[in-house]
C-alpha cells in the first residue's frame, strides 16, 4: 500500500481518532441539563418513534425505553462521552468500535426519514466498520501500547 505523509496504519489511526472526536462532539454539544432533568432527550426520541412507520421501532421503543428514561438518558449521553474517549485514546478500541456500529445503526434506525441524520449516522457506522476490519488500534493507542487485540 502506498500512501502520502503517512503510512496506512497511521491515516487508520487518523480514521479512528477523527470518529473519537465526532463522538466527543457529539456528546459536548448535549444539552445534558435537559437530558438529564426534564427529559428531552428521551421525549424527542418518544415522538420520533411514536410516529414511525415501522411497527418494531414503536414497539420497542415503547418497551425498552418509555419505562426507564431517566437512565436510557444516562446510557445515551456516557456512551458518546465513553466512545469517544476509547477511539481517541485507542483504549479497548474493537469494543468501542463495536458499540459505536450499533448504536450508530440505532440512531440509522430511528431517525429512518431525517436524511441528515442518515448520513451522519452511516458515515459514522462505515467508519467503524473500516476501523474494525482494518485494525485501527495498531498505531498511536493505548491497546498497541498494552498489546491488547493484536
Amino acid at each position: 500500500m502506498q500512501t502520502i505523509w503517512l503510512g496506512g496504519a497511521e491515516w487508520l489511526a487518523v480514521l479512528r481518532i477523527g470518529l473519537g472526536l465526532w463522538w466527543l462532539e457529539s456528546w459536548r454539544h448535549k444539552d445534558r441539563k435537559g437530558w438529564f432533568e426534564r427529559g428531552t432527550g428521551i421525549a424527542w426520541a418518544a415522538d420520533i418513534a411514536g410516529k414511525h412507520r415501522w411497527g418494531v421501532v414503536r414497539t420497542g421503543f415503547r418497551r425498552v425505553v418509555e419505562p426507564r428514561p431517566k437512565l436510557i438518558a444516562y446510557v445515551v449521553v456516557y456512551a458518546e462521552l465513553a466512545l469517544g474517549l476509547g477511539l481517541v485514546t485507542g483504549f479497548l478500541t474493537p469494543i468501542a468500535l463495536v458499540a459505536g456500529l450499533l448504536l450508530n445503526l440505532l440512531y440509522l434506525v430511528l431517525m429512518i426519514h431525517d436524511w441528515a441524520e442518515q448520513g451522519q449516522n452511516a458515515m459514522m457506522a462505515l467508519i467503524s466498520l473500516v476501523a474494525l476490519f482494518a485494525m485501527a488500534w495498531q498505531t498511536w493507542s493505548l491497546d498497541a501500547a498494552f498489546g491488547q487485540f493484536l
